[in-house]
């Protein structure tokens, strides 16, 4: 259902309030860039620090700025079920095309919790979810079992896997065999690998300040010219490291506010980048070329 270069939007801010205009900004960029999808509100976009008006604030701005032209996946979790569901519906009630939920942070649940919550989220709300694991944020890991488990519900639609391990890729096609269930990297340095183990695409950091060359990678791949695919991936490894010299957003807002698409804002605990780290991630700016 969805593939290529999906961005993880940043959110961004001016004054502490949400930049509308900013925002707006991006996506038409992302658009014209080729991104294949957006995603508003996950960890990019500084969720844990939106309140729940701006959470859905954010939600409904992304889906009438993108006005259908791109399907919009709304970060829709937290680590209340109830409140996923809760802002699960509010995905499907203002368009959304899907709803990214990850798996639940900080209470640890084991795999009957994990699975107990994804499946209150399948039987709440009639629309596609993407489940969303990230074991290094969440300290729970949703195992590919697990994974082919809920991919028997009726709208669990796929999978954005952080857990850096490609081998899953494989094993959770062998598990979804039979089910129409789409599997997308959350990881950009390994997002090319992921392709060639039979994933879809990927959900993106480095989409927000290089769409293009995501998008061209991607395309490049769907095409067959490998070569190609792999020569754009190797431009863009500079920046995906770039994007986590500091904790993120902050590289990612301090390059896009370089090129004059917002401010540098972020919100506490995230602080961003010192002088130091912002010269290294220009130097990988300028290493792959984009300036």
């Amino acid at each position: 259902m969805f593939h290529g270069s999906i961005p993880a939007l940043i959110t961004p801010f001016k004054n502490g309030a949400i930049d509308r205009d900013a925002f707006a900004d991006l996506i038409e960029r992302q658009i014209a860039g080729g991104s294949a999808a957006l995603v508003p509100c996950g960890t990019t976009g500084e969720s844990a620090t939106l309140s729940h008006d701006e959470h859905r604030e954010v939600v409904e701005l992304c889906i009438q700025v993108a006005a259908g032209r791109v399907p919009v996946i709304a970060g829709a979790g937290s680590n209340s079920t109830q409140e996923a569901i809760e802002l699960t519906e509010h995905a499907k009630r203002v368009g959304a095309d899907a709803a990214l939920v990850i798996c639940p942070y900080y209470n640890k649940p084991d795999q009957a919790g994990l699975e107990a919550h994804f499946r209150a989220v399948n039987d709440a709300v009639s629309m596609p979810i993407v489940m969303y694991n990230v074991p290094s944020r969440t300290a729970s890991d949703l195992l590919p079992e697990t994974v082919g488990r809920l991919a028997k519900l009726p709208n669990i639609i796929g999978i954005k896997d952080a857990s850096n391990d490609l081998g899953r890729v494989s094993m959770q096609a062998a598990l979804t065999a039979g089910e129409q269930f789409t599997q997308l990297s959350g990881e950009d340095p390994s997002s090319l690998g992921h392709r060639g183990m039979g994933g879809a695409g990927c959900i993106s950091v480095t989409a927000n300040v290089a769409p293009e060359l995501c998008a061209q990678m991607h395309a490049a791949f769907d095409a067959g010219d490998l070569t190609k695919a792999q020569e754009l991936d190797q431009r863009l490894i500079h920046i995906h490291r770039a994007m986590f010299f500091s904790p993120s957003p902050g590289p990612a807002k301090h390059v896009l506010s370089k090129m004059g698409v917002c401010s540098d804002e972020v919100r506490l605990p995230i602080v961003m980048p010192n002088a130091a780290t912002r010269a290294r991630i220009d130097e990988a700016i300028s290493a792959a070329g984009l300036e």
